[in-house]
């Protein structure tokens, strides 16, 4: 492996309720000349993925709890977007100083539960991420193979933001037909000692350095990386959550 190229898929237009994403990716590569090959990974921001999958939630029609009310009050935030927050987590793990830290279903932790409301074409309109990123990956992946014909991976992407670091950075949500990991423990590095802790995110890595192309003000919702040598598995996006025993934030 020499080398690894990215293209934006352009041309996907905007996503209502009930699309078929694998149909509207693979036709607008079509259209833009790209052809799948095997081996290929797509990458797919999640955005599009909960606006198909009927992922979305008018503010107006949200009832504020009073816990939504008074930690909004507290900090000058909208009710109904706190609500919506609380009623997408599985768990609250930090309600401070106007932050959110929630677990989801799946098991992300992220801010907010990951609801989101730019991009939704819409004022009042907030986007809630997908109940399955994985089965969402595994249906993307089942259309693409179908229409193109080669067997190929799909990544789920959101923006998370991470524990010591300032900025935000895009992380795999779901995935489907390969390792989200490459576990390096038992080779060696270059001077020949073993390596004992080394456990690539590569689901992670991949999905960031398709970010570089999904712009928010770009309507790129889809990438094509091409010439990465990934391991074909059926493994999850969830292998990639530490276990709580393992998790000094939790």
């Amino acid at each position: 492996m020499s080398s690894v190229t990215l293209t934006a898929i352009e041309g996907i237009p905007l996503i209502q309720a009930g699309d078929d994403l694998a149909d509207l990716i693979f036709s607008a590569a079509s259209r833009q000349g790209l052809r799948f090959a095997a081996g290929d990974i797509v990458a797919v921001c999640q955005k599009i993925v909960s606006k198909s999958e009927g992922r979305t939630r008018e503010l107006a029609d949200v009832t504020p709890s009073a816990l939504a009310r008074n930690f909004a009050a507290q900090h000058g935030k909208d009710s109904r977007s706190v609500e919506l927050v609380l009623r997408e987590a599985k768990r609250i793990i930090r309600m401070e100083r106007g932050v959110l830290i929630v677990e989801t279903g799946p098991g992300w932790v992220c801010a907010n539960a990951g609801m989101d409301e730019s991009n939704s074409m819409a004022d009042g309109r907030a986007i809630l991420l997908p109940i399955d990123p994985d089965a969402s990956a595994a249906r993307i992946r089942a259309g693409l193979k179908r229409r193109a014909g080669v067997d190929l991976a799909v990544l789920i992407t959101d923006t998370f933001g991470r524990p010591w670091r300032e900025g935000q950075t895009e992380v795999c949500l779901g995935i489907a037909g390969m390792q989200p990991l490459l576990d390096l423990r038992g080779s060696r590095d270059m001077g020949g000692r073993e390596l004992h802790h080394t456990v690539l995110a590569i689901a992670d890595e991949l999905a960031s350095a398709a970010g570089l192309l999904m712009r928010k003000d770009a309507g790129l919702p889809a990438v094509m990386i091409r010439g990465y040598q990934y391991q074909a598995s059926e493994s999850d996006a969830r292998s990639l959550i530490r276990a709580p025993e393992l998790d000094l934030f939790r």
